[in-house]
Order: structure tokens, then C-alpha cells, then sequence
């Protein structure tokens, strides 16, 4: 009988301290009221004059979410302008511990004429819209159909804050190209198989 109360005992910590080590972001789902240059709640914009919309619904593009009701389209323009959004973390990335965590992308093929395919980079840092340690550069994004990419990274820095922004290649972002993004998960130790 004791064996089996120590046993609960220790499956009860186990799934707590599981449940604590999670990380998690306000609206990884990028839910809200679908809009033209408007940041989902728990969301700030990043780049100077520029915000990036909530769909489906607007602007040509009706691609179902991965997840939820809505999700967030990120562009780049032909002037050199492009779209990001960031937030705080729910808690300090710890320095030196690999994390984990998932996002879905995807292209529409059809934006107001943002039709070309783009890519994303993910920077943590320690300020609000800071770029101090990219994490992730996707590949160039040219389905319409959601994939989900799987994310380790192991931060340099005591990071309090994650940055997603549309990108296509250094020194050549005057493109007129569109990325889509939805269902973040949280951010879980990374597996030590």
C-alpha cells in the first residue's frame, strides 16, 4: 500500500514539474477578430509603419486555419518594407537549456498581388522587437497547405522575448511575397533521445 501512495506520489510531481517546465506564449494561435493591419491580441508589431493581418478573409486569401478560427499573414514589399510581430515569453528562456516547440506556415496563393513565396527567421532577445539570437530560418514556404516545423534551439542569452518576421534573402527583401502562420506550441525541454 505504500508503494502504490509513493508511486502516485511521484507520477503527481512528475506532471507537475512537466506542466511547469512548459514556456508558453499569450495567443500562440494568433486568434481574433479577422482584419487588414491589425496585430492579434497578446501580439505587438515589430517593424516601423507596417502590421500584419488577421485571416482568413481578407485579401484574397480564405486558406483554412491549422488550428483555431484565424491565424496571421506576414508580407514583404517591393520598396524593401516587411511585416513582424513579437511578445514576451511567460517566463525567462533559461541560458544554456534546449528548448522545443512547433509552428505552422504555409502560403497563399493568392495576396493582393504578395504572391511570391517568402521565409521566416525567429529571434529571442532581451529587449521588446530586438534581434540578438536568430533560433530558426525556415526554408523558402511555397505550399498551401500547412506544414509544421519543429523548432530546437538552445539560447545564448536569458531571453524574454521571441520575434517572428517575414524574410527573403539578405540584402534582397524587396519582394512582394507573403508567409502564414498559425498554431504555435509551447516551449518544452527538448527530448534527450
Amino acid at each position: 500500500m505504500k508503494q502504490l501512495f509513493l508511486i502516485i506520489i511521484l507520477f503527481f510531481l512528475q506532471l507537475s514539474f512537466s506542466l511547469n517546465a512548459q514556456i508558453t506564449l499569450n495567443n500562440p494561435s494568433f486568434e481574433d477578430e479577422p482584419s487588414d493591419a491589425t496585430v492579434p491580441m497578446g501580439w505587438f508589431p515589430c517593424a516601423p509603419e507596417t502590421t500584419p493581418d488577421i485571416l482568413p478573409g481578407f485579401w484574397g486569401v480564405y486558406t483554412e486555419p491549422s488550428e483555431g478560427e484565424t491565424y496571421v499573414g506576414l508580407i514583404t514589399r517591393f520598396d524593401g518594407s516587411y511585416e513582424s510581430i513579437g511578445q514576451r515569453f511567460s517566463e525567462v528562456l533559461d541560458k544554456e537549456n534546449c528548448y522545443s516547440f512547433n509552428i505552422d506556415l504555409a502560403q497563399s496563393k493568392s495576396y493582393a498581388g504578395y504572391n511570391e513565396p517568402l521565409k521566416i527567421r525567429i529571434w529571442i532577445s532581451n529587449k521588446k522587437c530586438k534581434k540578438e539570437q536568430m533560433i530558426f530560418e525556415s526554408k523558402f514556404i511555397t505550399s498551401a497547405e500547412w506544414e509544421t516545423f519543429k523548432i530546437d534551439f538552445t539560447p545564448k542569452i536569458s531571453a524574454k522575448y521571441i520575434l517572428i518576421e517575414a524574410y527573403y534573402t539578405d540584402g534582397i527583401i524587396n519582394r512582394m511575397g507573403n508567409i502564414l502562420l498559425d498554431n504555435i506550441t509551447a516551449l518544452i525541454p527538448c527530448s534527450k533521445v
